[in-house]
């Protein structure tokens, strides 16, 4: 029966695995300080884009960045290229704030995720952010999708 031993292949899948959180990963202390600190890096992300602020917005961009739009955007340059008429409008067209954010327990990498809404405040729709935390500390975005 090969799907009797797919299903027990994959169910001791777990038992083979390395331990999560090994030597040199970060204790669970560590993780919650890194899950509060990349809520805050989207909140001040959020906030560069409510004041206007296109040199604050652009630091929180990774050099290899890619967004998905109508087709994929490569890089800060093409980020900025797309999202000018976002930047430069006085008011800002939409707005978003996380309320769950995931981090790996390797530390590195994080999830951020929230609602989109309207200047008027009406939910619109859902980012979701990837960001990578930096050897020197701090967190940058690699991946973005709205939704």
């Amino acid at each position: 029966m090969p799907t009797r031993r797919a299903l027990l292949a994959a169910a001791a899948l777990p038992a083979a695995a390395p331990a999560v959180g090994g030597p040199g990963w970060p204790s669970a202390d560590e993780i919650a300080m890194r899950v509060a600190e990349v809520t805050a890096t989207e909140t001040a992300f959020a906030a560069a884009f409510a004041a206007r602020d296109i040199a604050a917005f652009r630091s929180f961009l990774a050099a290899d960045t890619i967004w998905m739009g109508k087709e994929p955007l490569h890089g800060p340059d093409a980020v900025m290229k797309a999202w000018n008429g976002y930047l430069t409008v006085a008011r800002p067209p939409f707005s978003w704030v996380p309320d769950l954010a995931l981090v790996l327990p390797s530390g590195d990498l994080a999830r951020t995720t929230g609602p989109v809404h309207d200047p008027e405040g009406q939910q619109i729709g859902r980012f979701q952010s990837t960001w990578r935390r930096k050897p020197a500390g701090g967190w940058e975005i690699v991946f973005d999708f709205g939704t």
